[in-house]
């Protein structure tokens, strides 16, 4: 789901520089943010500045026909401001705000009273094109081009014509040029500009992409009718072919305006950046707006670089970071059913569990159900499944209890409650800072001693028997789970009706119906594993005959698939690491010291371990809670002398794609003995909680370490989820 893919790192990391307006209370300021008509008379949802004990503040109110807003908000500056009619109407919604003078007729998203709307666009646009030559700055050099795209509300403000049906830019345009101009002539980004024609440069850097009509114009999108239906669709092919010749060096354009009817598929990868110039406000439309920049990057190459060091989307927005990641989440839990911080009672039926004889099965919901019933009778979530303080310090402090039968799962049913009690994680775009090295550490001996023994690079090659790979995969095969036939499950619920809400509980009566599908069409098999394998057809057909188990596929053809192709790819895997071999390139090929002064390392306020005296990194950035304790461990262990969490910039070569280690440590003996190690930081020690491709890539780096120790007390290979495991290897 959409959290695993960014835990995974499978998707950008996502920051938003947020600018709010602050201070400008000096007129009445009435802002129509939705209408609705549930029951009875229209109501509409308004932002209105209001008297607090704390001073004037910015606040959402339901407002309806004839409320006085003086009284609403108790500011006398809204003096004769009454709300009057109100339209609930599906696409002509509007509130008649009643002001000294005459009225005011707003349309969800504009605002009365507000500071100059186009000074503010001006500072969003500025900020977009700061934040993308900063990030040029540093992923040019990597072959990877800078995108950002700018979403509006109406194709005028952009683009305009004169009577002859000459295009003419509009004011976004204009003012993109003026602010474009002054960041080319700064001395910061003079080398991105060293070759360029500044007198054109402006110009031919962005462009737009809206609903084109018959004649070639642009225009507006309405989704409603047929006709601005066919104008979009003109306006999505063109940017599909666009598509792969903007990711060049070669085309200049790098800033993109937009409607906000873009379509579903253009999610360019190196799009960077994301401003709205109009109000992310219908449903599911913040998440498909940044939906489009949240694929990995690719190179010149086209090759994806993998990495949040690299892959951090920044949203420029109307509204304080907390709030946004406030919506983003609530419309991620209504577009996937995930409920962060809400343990549900099936939350543990798909925790795998292996009999006696090694066969594998879920634990279904009925084992789930006595894990839930644990939790809440321990304190840990309440009679909801909401998420309780408790649970959150078990956690953290690695203390959650299990029942006796379950304590193999521990650790996979900890990984699944550490998803539900976090939120989403979103970054402060104004609280990123660079990181700098502590210059005394990094020049010190004892540093220099720690890097030599892991600074330097290797190839590998991998050797395995076919023989023993198909029949692993047989293996794997047989011992998949069941595949059952589809269908019905019926089960039963009681209503009860109070005063704390609408309660169902289950109650016996639950049944399972087989589903008889006789006219399924079988899809071609061979190349469906094929595709999903890469294994030849002739090795695929031997593992699925000799497994014996291709009545399966008749059976429930699509989720034989899923579990054959599974099987195959975790053999696979395991085969490749069981066979690598790992050997150091030589003396003159290796990560230099110099690197942590030249590559720039940047973290965020909130993630950084801060007034560090042993890391090399004046602080710490650190990417879980797990992280986050282990430095503070080493920081107040007297045998750690000096230690790095190891930069972006530090990979080891896989077959699985390359894998940065987390942490170098030094320790001291007692008896003045130095120890050298390298550590993995896991929420999880066992296979289950890390998932067999970062275990997998954790077997590498083993081997490649392996394969440093050349030394006296060469680098130790650890992975760990707290300090004290580091030390029991002392």
């Amino acid at each position: 789901d959409a959290i695993d893919a960014y835990e995974r790192k499978l998707v950008k990391q996502i920051e938003v520089a947020a600018a709010t307006v602050e201070g400008a209370h000096n007129r009445p300021y009435v802002k129509l943010l939705a209408v609705t008509s549930k029951r009875g008379a229209p109501t509409a949802k308004v932002e209105l500045d209001i008297e607090t004990p704390g001073g004037v503040q910015r606040k959402t109110q339901i407002v309806q026909d004839g409320d006085n807003l003086e009284m609403t908000t108790g500011r006398a500056v809204y003096h004769d401001c009454r709300i009057g009619e109100i339209n609930a109407r599906k696409g002509a919604e509007f509130m008649e705000l009643r002001v000294p003078g005459g009225e005011q007729y707003l349309k969800p998203g504009e605002a009365y009273g507000d500071v100059q709307a186009l000074a503010f666009q001006r500072e969003l646009i500025r900020r977009t094109i700061k934040e993308h030559l900063d990030k040029e700055m540093r992923l040019r050099p990597q072959g990877i081009k800078v995108l950002s795209l700018f979403f509006i509300d109406h194709v005028e403000n952009y683009r305009q014509y004169d009577a002859d049906g000459n295009a003419v830019k509009g004011p976004y345009a204009a003012i993109f040029e003026e602010e474009y101009r002054r960041f080319a002539n700064h001395p910061d980004y003079c080398t991105l500009f060293k070759e360029v024609d500044l007198s054109r440069a402006a110009e031919e850097v962005h462009d737009g992409y809206f609903s084109i009509d018959k004649k070639g114009g642009w225009t507006d999108t309405d989704e409603g009718n047929q006709g601005s239906r066919e104008n979009a669709e003109r306006a999505y092919n063109l940017i599909m072919k666009d598509k792969e010749r903007l990711l060049s060096f070669e085309t200049p354009l790098k800033f993109i305006f937009s409607h906000s009817a873009l379509r579903e598929g253009w999610d360019n990868p190196n799009v960077f950046q994301i401003c709205a110039l109009r109000e992310m406000g219908s449903e599911r439309e913040r998440r498909q707006t940044i939906g489009r920049g949240l694929r990995i990057c690719v190179n010149q190459e086209g090759e994806r670089v993998r990495g949040f060091e690299v892959n951090t989307l920044t949203v420029i927005a109307t509204e304080r970071y907390e709030q946004f990641a406030e919506n983003l989440q609530k419309e991620i839990e209504a577009d996937t059913g995930i409920r962060f911080g809400i343990v549900e009672k099936h939350q543990f039926a798909a925790v795998v569990v292996r009999d006696a004889d090694g066969v594998e099965a879920p634990l279904g919901f009925e084992q789930s159900k006595v894990i839930w019933e644990h939790l809440r009778d321990g304190g840990m979530i309440d009679g909801k499944g909401k998420v309780q303080e408790a649970l959150k310090r078990a956690l953290r402090d690695d203390t959650l209890a299990v029942p006796e039968a379950f304590e193999p799962q521990r650790e996979r049913i900890a990984a699944i409650l550490r998803k539900l009690a976090g939120g989403l994680v979103i970054k402060d775009a104004d609280g990123r800072r660079p990181v700098r090295p502590r210059q005394a550490i990094l020049h010190g001996p004892q540093f220099k001693a720690l890097w030599d023994r892991i600074k330097h690079k290797t190839t590998y090659r991998v050797e395995f028997d076919n023989e023993k790979l198909i029949a692993s995969c047989i293996e794997a095969l047989q011992k998949g789970p069941a595949i059952p036939k589809a269908r019905l499950q019926w089960r039963k619920a009681d209503l009860q009706i109070g005063k704390a809400g609408v309660e169902a509980r289950e109650r016996a009566g639950a049944a399972t119906v087989t589903l008889d599908e006789t006219d399924i069409e079988l899809p071609d098999l061979l190349t469906e594993l094929q595709d999903r394998t890469q294994l030849t057809r002739r090795t695929i057909c031997r593992i699925l005959v000799d497994s014996g188990r291709l009545d399966d596929f008749k059976r429930n053809p699509q989720q034989f698939i899923e579990i054959a192709g599974e099987a195959i790819n975790r053999s696979k895997r395991l085969a490749i690491v069981d066979g690598i071999k790992y050997q150091r390139i030589g003396d003159s090929e290796y990560y230099a010291q110099e690197l942590f002064e030249k590559e720039e390392l940047t973290g965020y306020l909130k993630n950084m371990l801060s007034e560090t005296k042993k890391s090399v990194y004046e602080s710490v950035v650190c990417d879980s809670e797990v992280e986050s304790g282990f430095a503070d461990d080493l920081e107040k262990n007297d045998a750690v002398k000096v230690y790095a969490k190891l930069p972006g910039w530090f990979k080891v070569p896989t077959p699985l794609g390359s894998y940065n280690p987390d942490w170098a440590v030094l320790i001291e003996t007692p008896d003045g003995e130095r120890l050298y190690f390298v550590v993995e930081t896991k929420g999880g020690l066992f296979t289950d909680d890390v998932g067999d491709r970062e275990s997998a890539k954790i077997e590498c780096g083993k081997a490649h370490f392996k394969a440093l120790a050349v030394h006296e007390a060469p680098a130790a290979y650890v992975v760990a989820n707290k300090f004290a495991d580091v030390l029991a290897r002392v």
